[in-house]
C-alpha cells in the first residue's frame, strides 16, 4: 500500500500551519512551524508569488488532506460519499473524515497522532463495540464505544497516551474512560466545534470545476 514516507515536519512548513503529524513534539518550541515558518527548499524563503485562485484551493485540499494522512485516492472517494450525501458537501465531508477511526482514536488521546493511531489499529489492539477491528478507516457511529483491547493495555504505548490526553483534554462529543481504556462516541462534532485551520468551501470549489 502507498504512502508517505519523507519528513512529516516538511509538510506542515509547505501548508504554513500545524497539522499535528508529530504528536507531543508539535505542542513544544522543538515543532518546525515555531522553528522554521517558511516553506522548505532552496526557494522557501524567496519572493512570494502572486497565487492563483486554483493555487488557493489546491492548498486548501491539500492541508485538509494532509491533516488527517490520506492519499489523493482516499480523499477523493470521502468527497464523493460527501457530494451524494443530503447534507452540505462541504461540512459532510468533514463529517466523514472525523468517523474514521483512526481520527476517533486521536481524538479520544489513545494516540499521540493519527499515524500513530492507524499503526496500532493495524495491529489489532482496538475493538468497537466489542469486536475487534483493524481497519483505521472504518467509520464509527454515535453511541459506538472504542475500547483498547485488553491484552494491549499493559503497553507503555497507551498509558503514555492517556497521560497525554488528559492534559490535551478531549472533544465534547466524545467520552472518555481513561481508567477502562475505552472512550465513547455521544454524537457527531458540530461544524463549529472543528477549530482547525479549513475552509472547506474551497475544497469544494475545487472539486466542483
Amino acid at each position: 500500500m502507498a504512502r508517505y514516507t519523507d519528513p512529516v515536519c516538511r509538510l506542515c512548513r509547505r501548508e504554513g500551519v500545524k497539522l499535528f503529524l508529530k504528536g507531543e513534539r508539535c505542542y513544544t518550541d522543538k515543532c518546525a512551524i515555531e522553528r522554521r515558518n517558511y516553506p522548505p527548499g532552496q526557494h522557501g524563503q524567496g519572493r512570494r508569488r502572486k497565487v492563483s485562485e486554483y493555487a488557493v484551493q489546491l492548498r486548501e485540499k491539500q492541508r485538509l488532506r494532509r491533516m488527517y494522512g490520506l492519499l489523493e485516492n482516499q480523499f477523493r472517494r470521502y468527497f464523493e460519499m460527501a457530494e451524494n450525501s443530503k447534507d452540505i458537501t462541504g461540512e459532510a465531508l468533514l463529517a466523514f473524515l472525523e468517523r474514521r477511526l483512526d481520527n476517533m482514536v486521536y481524538r479520544l488521546g489513545m494516540a499521540t497522532s493519527r499515524s500513530e493511531a492507524r499503526q496500532l489499529i493495524r495491529h489489532r489492539h482496538f475493538a468497537v463495540n466489542g469486536q475487534r477491528v483493524d481497519i483505521p478507516s472504518y467509520l464509527v457511529r454515535p453511541g459506538d464505544e472504542i475500547t483498547v483491547r485488553e491484552s494491549s493495555r499493559t503497553k507503555e504505548v497507551f498509558k503514555r497516551a492517556v497521560e497525554i490526553s488528559q492534559r490535551r483534554g478531549v472533544p465534547e462529543w466524545l467520552e472518555l474512560d481513561g481508567a477502562a481504556f475505552s472512550g465513547k462516541v455521544k454524537r457527531l462534532p458540530l461544524r463549529s466545534e472543528l477549530t482547525m485551520p479549513i475552509n472547506e468551501r474551497l475544497v469544494v470549489e475545487l472539486y466542483s470545476k
